[in-house]
């Protein structure tokens, strides 16, 4: 098997404190180490489409969520777990550059919608379909089974961390 550099570190932990289990800094470790090559690769991915990965993810929100493709500031915020303020400069950024528009809000004289425009739909569907593609070349290395058993893991650890946000 091949090694990789958080097997040093737990060594070196082994070596000087071999009264710890420290096999929890392996996973949580890799998780993290994983995550920062992750970030870099999708940001690449992103940048052709002139997106950061918070725009990527506000454009895609709107996307998903259907026709008319528009959401409130308060469901955007919420959906993308940032705070009101970072939302607000996310769509001041993506309205400068004409992919999102605010429009009043129909149910609510004093609010507003977040619309995705023609040419912020044609950005994102372009965009995921590229994400998508390097997302599948980022997992390239597992087997299918493994992708699944690993998505099952995650969702596992994931919902004990949600869960315990929502008490």
């Amino acid at each position: 098997m091949q090694l990789d550099p958080v097997d040093q570190i737990l060594a070196q932990w082994q070596r000087e404190r071999p009264d710890l289990d420290v096999s929890p800094m392996g996973i949580i470790g890799r998780m993290g180490r994983l995550s920062k090559h992750l970030e870099r690769a999708i940001q690449v991915t992103f940048s052709e489409f002139g997106l950061t990965i918070a725009e990527f993810d506000v454009l895609a929100a709107l996307r998903r969520s259907g026709q008319p493709y528009q959401l409130s500031p308060t469901e955007l915020f919420q959906t993308l777990m940032v705070t009101s303020g970072t939302m607000t400069h996310r769509i001041d950024r993506l309205e400068k550059v004409e992919l999102v528009q605010r429009i009043p809000d129909p149910n609510d004289r004093r609010g507003t919608l977040i619309q995705l425009t023609n040419k912020g739909f044609d950005v994102i569907e372009k965009a995921v379909e590229a994400h998508v593609t390097n997302e599948h070349l980022a997992l390239s290395a597992l087997e299918q089974s493994e992708r699944e058993a690993l998505a099952g893991l995650l969702r596992k650890l994931l919902i004990s961390f949600e869960v315990q946000q929502d008490d």
